[in-house]
């Protein structure tokens, strides 16, 4: 099976400028990024596709083919599976035939379980599916503790008595770390109205603790970033940060 891993990065933000760029813990926030896909066994090619310059040399000087993305694809509005499947197809002209399955990943997403890429690689090599997605469980925002608002009046979303953490039905929202999508579904035809379309009908979750990933989108998230990585360091060498 070939797998191409594409990275996506944009200049623009409107949480958080350039945050793909910025410098954590001494490396831009994508080098992390670029690094997890370099450690993965099971991807066969990486590329960035970005119209960022500075992430683009980033890319480059880590030996990572860079792909400018038009700027209809570069926008806030703009589809992933759209800018995936362009730098999908510019990758397969290259190579001259049509890969097997495709990793995307987010390129402001420093933080990743070590084994994550390729243990999504190897649910959808192994099950068929059309696509795999990192999911962590949902805690103290789950749906059967929230409430609309009329004026002041709490009304439960979900009409139940639970009190206890334990006693609330498991749920997973998607991390962000990894999303592995078959050629065949990330090219089917979609429509306008679905914008999950890409995922295919068979879709499967590998599941992830709750810091496992970091997707930054504003400045807490950044902190929280660095606060993880650090903590990791400081596992791995037993020496605080």
């Amino acid at each position: 099976m070939h797998t191409l891993a594409v990275i996506l990065a944009r200049a623009g933000s409107k949480g958080l400028p350039d945050k793909c760029v910025l410098p954590l813990c001494d490396r831009p926030v994508i080098a992390y990024t670029l690094a997890h896909a370099q450690a993965s066994r099971l991807v066969d090619a990486i590329v960035l596709t970005t119209d960022s310059q500075r992430a683009a040399e980033i890319a480059r000087a880590s030996g990572v083919t860079v792909i400018d993305r038009p700027p209809e694809l570069a926008d806030d509005t703009a589809p992933v599976d759209a800018a995936v499947r362009h730098a999908g197809t510019c990758y397969e002209k290259q190579l001259g035939r049509a890969v097997d399955a495709v990793v995307i990943l987010y390129g402001n997403v420093p933080v990743r379980a070590p084994d994550a890429i390729d243990r999504c690689v190897e649910h959808l090599a192994r099950t068929g599916c059309d696509s795999i997605r990192t999911v962590a469980p949902v805690s103290k925002q789950h749906p059967d503790w929230l409430h609309r608002l009329d004026g002041d009046r709490m009304q439960q979303y979900r009409t139940n008595s639970i009190h206890r953490r334990q006693e609330l039905e498991p749920l997973y929202y998607h991390d962000g770390a990894v999303i592995v999508v078959g050629r065949a579904a990330l090219f089917a035809p979609g429509t306008a109205s679905d914008p999950h379309a890409f995922f295919g009908s068979d879709r499967r979750a590998v599941v992830q603790g709750e810091n496992d990933s970091v997707d930054i989108d504003s400045i807490a998230d950044f902190y929280r970033a660095e606060a993880l990585l650090h903590a990791r360091q400081a596992a791995e060498t037993g020496i605080p940060s």
